[in-house]
Parts: structure tokens; sequence; C-alpha cells
């Protein structure tokens, strides 16, 4: 029954995320990425600090439900990046009830190319 438990790694910082469904098939990266960008900051903070902050908290909010909504389909997940980033979606998914039995584990990784973020996923599957 294990081996059939659906399985995801995701690389992820606050601008985006690299999702890899650990699976026998070849693998495949799927990017989503977070709309809050350098351009939209430089003129969101022409307006105000306070209107950055509250278009960053808008914008942070709709890529983390975009990744909550590719993660509500897997039962084991594996968040790791350079930031804290991934340890702020965790927080909203440990908040969020429809995740009590998806096994969700952080762990903090350098920027990592594709190679070794596949390297990185296969890795902590297989020696789980």
């Amino acid at each position: 029954m294990a081996a059939s438990r659906k399985k995801i790694g995701i690389w992820m910082d606050h601008s985006m995320a690299h999702l890899m469904e650990y699976s026998k098939n070849p693998f495949e990266i799927k990017t989503i990425e977070s709309n809050f960008t350098q351009q939209q900051k430089l003129n969101s903070f022409k307006k105000g600090e306070a209107h950055m902050h509250n278009k960053e908290l808008y914008e942070q909010s709709k890529y983390y439900k975009k990744l909550i909504d590719v993660v509500k389909k897997y039962k084991e997940v594996i968040l790791f990046g350079p930031t804290n980033a991934k340890e702020e979606l965790f927080n909203v998914l440990a908040e969020d009830i429809r995740f009590e039995d998806v096994e969700i584990q952080v762990k903090q990784t350098d920027k990592m190319t594709a190679r070794q973020q596949h390297a990185f996923v296969i890795d902590f599957f297989t020696n789980k």
C-alpha cells in the first residue's frame, strides 16, 4: 500500500516553486511562479511601503493557494529550498484540516539546479 502513495517534492522560494512528482515515470518538473515580480514590488513601493507590503501579502497568498491546490492531491510531501517560503507554506498547510492525513516534511537546502532537485527528491523518498 505504501508504494502507491502519491509523493511530491517541491523546491521553492518566494518567487517560484518546482514541483516534482516521485514516480516510476520519466521525471517531469512543473513550475508555479509568484506574480509578485521585482517590477511590481518597485511600482507598489512608489505608492508607499504599506501598499507594497499589502500587495506582497496578497500575491504571496495567491501563490501559496496554487501550491495548496497541488499538495492536496498527494499523501507525502517534501518542501525544500533556500528561503523560509517552505516554512510559511508548511504553516498554512498545518492549520488546514484537509492536510491532517498528509505527511509533510520541510528541509533547508541551498539553491539547486534542476538535476540536483531531482536527485534530492529521489534520494529523499528512496531512503525514507
